[in-house]
């Protein structure tokens, strides 16, 4: 059976859709077979996020109402080295939602043929993160070094405790960190957040601008053959939700490097 993990937040706009189909690539070219459920049935954007916009066939409805098999409503991702595919839970044309009971039933039918399957969760703590959450048993919980981010993060956090999903299976990914900000005391530092949310940590990720350029490609950063700060980043969460013991990196290190030979080249 798979380990179903859903990726959520409360807050719009903090990268889970970004690091959801980074980890899928990372953990599907680790070896793992990799299943990518798109929760936001409204306005989904993890198919662009792999470049499978144009590959969508069939829908989850269309298994449901009998017109195709599951298989068939899954997509492959054909860029990455990996098992990965994409299912995503589009309404209907007649604006129809999916219900819990049915996503637990897709889920307990496929989730034998994989090792993972994450589900991207819509922002906000509605019917859509109930759906979501509905076949979870882990969490990755995205946030940004803001208040809002956090205070939404610590209302989410309660919901997955009160759905039984245990403590120790909840993860804080905590993203769009900027080290010369925290220096300066103009950022929340991740020592503070991890106090505040009393919540294990997965992974810290830089704030990054080529995540704009990966985005609007269709080509995730971690397929980036280059050796940047947010790329290993993430490919060191995917590691570690494989079990692996990871160091996290120095990135206030690192801004102190590049800072350095800033000031050198001028």
């Amino acid at each position: 059976m798979a380990r179903t993990i859903v990726v959520t937040s409360g807050k719009g706009g903090v990268g889970k859709t970004m690091v959801t189909a980074n980890l899928g690539v990372c953990l599907s070219e680790l070896g793992s077979k990799v299943l990518l459920i798109d929760a936001d049935t409204g306005l989904r954007n993890l198919d662009l996020m792999l470049g499978l916009e144009n590959r969508i066939v069939f829908n989850c409805f269309d298994f449901l109402d009998g017109k195709c098999t599951i298989e068939q409503t899954l997509v492959r991702d054909k860029q990455t080295d990996g098992d990965l595919l994409l299912l995503s839970l589009t309404r209907g044309k007649d604006d129809r939602e999916i219900t819990e009971d049915e996503i637990e039933n897709i889920v307990s039918q496929i989730s034998g043929k994989f090792d993972y399957i994450l589900v991207d969760s819509p922002a906000g703590i509605e019917e859509g993160f109930k759906i979501a959450i509905k076949t979870a048993d882990e969490a990755l919980v995205v946030i940004t070094p803001e208040l809002a981010s956090i205070r939404d993060a610590d209302k989410v956090i309660g919901l997955l405790l009160a759905k039984n999903i245990k403590q120790e299976n909840i993860n804080l990914i905590i993203n769009r960190v900027r080290p010369e900000m925290v220096q300066r005391n103009n950022m929340i530092s991740v020592d503070d957040i991890v106090d505040i949310l009393s919540t294990n940590i997965i992974g810290v990720i830089p704030d990054d601008k080529n995540i704009i350029i990966s985005t609007n490609r269709g080509e995730p950063i971690v397929k980036d053959r280059g050796k940047s700060l947010i790329s290993q980043s993430l490919k060191d969460i995917g590691r570690r939700l494989k079990g692996e013991d990871i160091p996290f990196l120095d990135l206030e290190a690192n801004w102190i490097k590049r800072l350095f030979f800033k000031r050198q080249r001028a």
